[in-house]
């Protein structure tokens, strides 16, 4: 059991958006990276959320070389009518991410299928929310991106060479089992985010997830100098398509990604994927029994979870029941080390600090 504080997201959304503003974002870049960090918030991203928004911001971004506030995007030519090509000339992620899937669902509704590849990007952060938010409106949607560093290293190898470099896919399966499933993965075994996190509450890491600077696995936060892939040369597999994605759009070396001082007359930047695909168009039409699309769906999902399995949980669904404690709390749910990392960001705008005592708390 942890005890959290009930923050409302009106007072957690002006905070964060007065942060982007104090460090010159527009106020609709302000907006949606406070959105998008609340949407972290709300499904239990909590390696994710404002605090890790605002940090990897000062770090590489506007803090750094690598995002450009009010940046304006420019769209490149193509000869193909269901994809786009972006330079986001180095605008807020969360911003850029928002437009691109919005862009690849108008392609689908008018091919069936629409692609938005972005070049030139500053990190999204958590992918999962916008193929999440794809899948809300009924759309089978992809997003995979190269991430802001090399912290990984290859299978078998010693230096990092590779993001953490995540995936993430969702499915439009509300009607089927009340949320839509999200399979939404960093090829690490666990997110740098989630060292940062487990720092800040004093946890340790689970074995063989990062090394020292010695190359020796530490389960302490502090001493990590780089992540190790999942599942062996499978996670490495999967780390790699994301470098390769990223290479065939325009991305560079990942070992002088956000490290500009090595990037001198090369690039620095990450790059993004969006593929979002109209269930209708990969529709065969003869389903078992007469069933339709959305029912074939479901009948999949009793089975895939039947025989013995019902005790199993979707992709998804973690983040699903951690939004209705939100909304049975009626906010946002922070632990008392969030509230005072959040107080930090308050000093640095000018804004109030947040009163501790003034939060209800609420223990899951």
């Amino acid at each position: 059991m942890e005890t959290f504080h009930i923050v409302p997201e009106p007072q957690h959304n002006a905070l964060v958006a007065a942060a982007y503003r104090h460090r010159g974002f527009h106020a609709d870049e302000a907006d949606e990276g406070a959105r998008f960090c609340a949407e972290a918030t709300r499904h239990g991203i909590r390696t994710h959320n404002g605090i890790k928004a605002l940090h990897l911001d000062h770090l590489f971004g506007s803090g750094s070389q690598g995002c450009v506030p009010g940046a304006q995007i420019e769209e490149r030519p193509t000869r193909f009518a269901a994809t786009k090509i972006w330079n986001a000339r180095k605008k807020l992620g969360q911003s850029t991410a928002y437009r691109a899937m919005a862009e690849a669902m108008r392609l689908a509704d008018q091919y069936g299928v629409g692609t938005v590849s972005v070049d030139n990007a500053f990190h999204y952060l958590w992918g999962g929310g916008y193929v999440m938010a794809a899948a809300e409106k009924g759309y089978i949607a992809y997003t995979n991106c190269t991430a802001a560093l090399a912290e990984v290293v290859p299978f078998g190898g010693k230096f990092p060479t590779l993001g953490t470099n995540p995936h993430s896919w969702g499915f439009p399966t509300t009607a089927a089992v009340g949320f839509p499933i999200v399979i939404d993965w960093a090829t690490s075994v666990v997110a740098m985010g989630r060292v940062q996190q487990l720092k800040r509450e004093g946890k340790s890491l689970p074995p063989l997830a990062a090394v020292d600077r010695d190359g020796r696995p530490t389960t302490d936060p502090a001493a990590v100098n780089a992540l190790l892939p999942f599942g062996a040369h499978k996670g490495y597999g999967l780390s790699l398509i994301n470098e390769l994605v990223a290479g065939f759009i325009g991305g560079s070396l990942p070992t002088i990604r956000n490290r500009w001082e090595q990037a001198a007359g090369d690039k620095g930047t990450c790059c993004f994927f969006f593929q979002v695909i109209h269930p209708e168009a990969i529709s065969g039409g003869a389903f078992a029994r007469g069933r339709t699309q959305s029912e074939n769906i479901q009948a999949v999902i009793r089975d895939v979870l039947g025989h013995g399995n019902e005790g199993c949980m979707l992709p998804g669904q973690l983040e699903a029941e951690w939004a209705k404690k939100c909304a049975a709390a009626g906010g946002l749910l922070f632990s008392t080390a969030e509230i005072e990392a959040f107080n930090e960001v308050a000093a640095e705008c000018g804004e109030p600090r947040w009163d501790i005592a003034s939060f209800k708390g609420f223990t899951s």
